[in-house]
């Protein structure tokens, strides 16, 4: 029967090069898990290694469930995705069960004579007619068993297994410390995204329609304009003084819309110069001009699923308003020193306390990109018209 496994250190002939091979895999295994990668991909590489370079066949990860109720397969060697997610072992079940349970190793010399040995993954009786032996180790974080390490061994009366327990316990503390890091970023991003959640929720409170001040039959046109064309991807012209509400009424538009979800980035047109404006909105490749020291990525991207807010938006230079024209055209923008365009998917509201159409008479601003732009036109009323 398998039972509890208090190894002792072997020795004799033929040890020593058996060390120099198990600390040699050990040495690949270190470097795998200090890669960058997904687990279960890193964790089959694991196994490859022991069954490639000291002879363990099947090996197996198990981990404990988040709910604690089971045992989960993350990776098993030579076994589909669809073969490891069909298996589950309860608290306690099997041998695997039984050393998470009780946070032990487990050898099992001989698989066919275990009647507690499942075979449940594997199905080793129907490729093997050989005698397995069976090694299993718990995986621990502290004094918290969160998985297992298990692994077969074609039999031999003379081989003890008690250099594969030393062996695969090093390994398992080593998995330890990838599971413990992972769940520690898992938990992390989490925080950031329940945070993140929080804060949004505060912004649509913030900023919905019904929170901007103003009563009079100039702001309800304001609010029904709002409720009309926050539905759509429609670009939005809001034109009014300065202290208005602009940027309120910009908000409310992307909150009270499907892109709600998606970022809301504000670039205040006035207040950059034409050439920092330029690498601001598209962005840029790095050595695109001398202080590119690394690759940039222009508000536009940065919008992308959300909304861009062009406050000032009158402050465009020709240049800038060229570029712009064509992102509204193509829905695509180009950084500067780029190649090739990048498709993006980003609604426009802009702003401005000029009024456009004469700016166009003037030529100081294309009429082709004011076209674009004033699609939906929302005039803010001066503060002095509703002193509520």
């Amino acid at each position: 029967m398998g039972t509890e496994h208090n190894a002792e250190t072997p020795s004799g002939p033929g040890m020593a090069g058996r060390h120099v091979r198990e600390l040699e895999a050990l040495f690949s295994i270190s470097r795998i898990l200090a890669g960058v990668g997904g687990q279960r991909q890193m964790l089959a590489e694991v196994l490859d290694v022991l069954h490639n370079e000291l002879g363990m066949n099947r090996g197996t990860i198990l981990l404990v469930s988040p709910d604690g109720r089971e045992l989960v397969t993350e990776a098993a060697h030579n076994l589909s995705e669809r073969q490891q997610r069909a298996v589950r072992y309860r608290m306690g079940e099997g041998i695997a069960g039984r050393v998470v349970q009780t946070g032990r190793p487990a050898v099992v010399p001989k698989v066919s004579e275990e009647p507690l040995f499942l075979d449940k993954l594997h199905e080793r009786r129907k490729i093997t007619k050989g005698e397995i032996s069976f090694i299993c180790v718990p995986i621990s974080i502290g004094s918290e068993v969160v998985g297992a390490l298990s692994v077969d061994r074609v039999f031999d009366e003379g081989e003890s297994l008690d250099e594969d327990v030393r062996c695969l316990s090093i390994l398992a503390s080593m998995i330890a410390k990838d599971v413990q890091g992972r769940r520690a970023l898992a938990a992390e991003r989490q925080a950031l995204a329940e945070e993140n959640l929080r804060l949004r929720n505060e912004l649509e409170d913030r900023f919905g329609p019904e929170n901007i001040i103003g009563n009079s039959n100039a702001m309800r046109e304001v609010y029904r304009a709002i409720h009309q064309v926050a539905g759509s991807d429609t670009t939005v012209l809001i034109r009014g003084e300065s202290g208005t509400g602009k940027e309120l009424v910009a908000h409310a538009l992307h909150f009270a819309s499907p892109r709600a979800k998606g970022p809301f980035v504000k670039v205040n047109c006035a207040a950059l110069s034409e050439d920092l404006l330029e690498s601001e909105l598209f962005g840029h490749e790095k050595g695109a001009f001398t202080g590119a020291i690394r690759t940039r990525e222009g508000r536009i991207e940065q919008a992308e699923g959300g909304t861009l807010f062009l406050d000032e938006i009158g402050d465009f230079s020709p240049a800038t308003q060229v570029k712009l024209l064509r992102v509204l055209q193509d829905g695509e923008v180009r950084p500067v020193g780029a190649v090739s365009p990048t498709a993006v998917q980003t609604r426009f509201i802009a702003a401005t306390n000029l009024d456009l159409a004469e700016e166009t008479r003037e030529g100081r601003f294309r009429k082709d990109l004011y076209y674009r732009l004033n699609v939906v036109r929302i005039y803010m009323p001066p503060l002095r018209s509703h002193p509520e």
